[in-house]
């Protein structure tokens, strides 16, 4: 219970567009498939499997958000629109983390055991994100919307890209919420390459002028 109360304070917190708990609690996909996940997730720890993959399949339905009862899930987690969210049998979940839509918490599906990853306290994972193996994000971290991650990523890191590679922040805390402020490799590759662009125009410029005088 307290820690359900924790979950709904959370969401308030970090969620601009939460006016109330009463919001929280009844239009809040997110909010809906964790809790149901910690039902699934108590009956599984107690060997139980049919039931907590029934009540997981269930919240897939009525959520678009797909746990499976194996997760282990911290506290204050926050699962924003939800739709698409795939979160793997052993990945874990540090507390006040933030998923957005669209993000697989998976597998690469050549490991055994521990086969998805590790989130660590306070880790921002953007839309779209893939995150793939037995590996650890480190507290504080950020990984940019569709951004795809296959290695460890250190403590109060930005990571961006495919394949995602860490761009550092040193040990600031990460604003959970703040998608925008990541550089873009796109862009950052457009640049590099207009610059290199403007040197050759400029050396075949000088080629020619140099033919004129001969």
């Amino acid at each position: 219970m307290l820690r359900t109360v924790y979950d709904i304070k959370s969401i308030l917190e970090r969620d601009p567009a939460a006016r109330n708990a009463f919001e929280v609690i009844f239009l809040y996909p997110g909010f809906h498939a964790v809790l149901m996940h910690r039902l699934a997730h108590r009956l599984y720890k107690w060997r139980l499997r049919f039931i907590p993959r029934l009540i997981s399949q269930l919240s897939r339905f009525f959520t678009k958000i797909e746990i499976h009862p194996g997760a282990t899930i911290g506290k204050g987690l926050l699962i924003d629109h939800g739709c698409g969210v795939v979160i793997g049998e052993t990945t874990v979940i540090g507390d006040d983390c933030t998923i957005y839509q669209g993000v697989t918490l998976g597998g690469t599906g050549k490991d055994t055991g521990k086969r998805h990853p590790t989130l660590g306290n306070n880790v921002m994972v953007g839309a779209g994100a893939k995150i793939l193996g037995p590996f650890k994000v480190g507290d504080n971290s950020k990984v940019a919307a569709n951004a795809v991650v296959l290695t460890e990523i250190e403590t109060d890191s930005t990571c961006v890209g495919v394949p995602a590679r860490v761009v550092k922040r040193g040990s600031k805390r990460v604003n959970d919420l703040d998608q925008v402020h990541i550089p873009d490799p796109v862009s950052q590759e457009f640049c590099r390459l207009q610059a290199k662009i403007d040197k050759l125009t400029k050396e075949i410029e000088a080629l020619k002028t140099d033919g004129r005088k001969d």
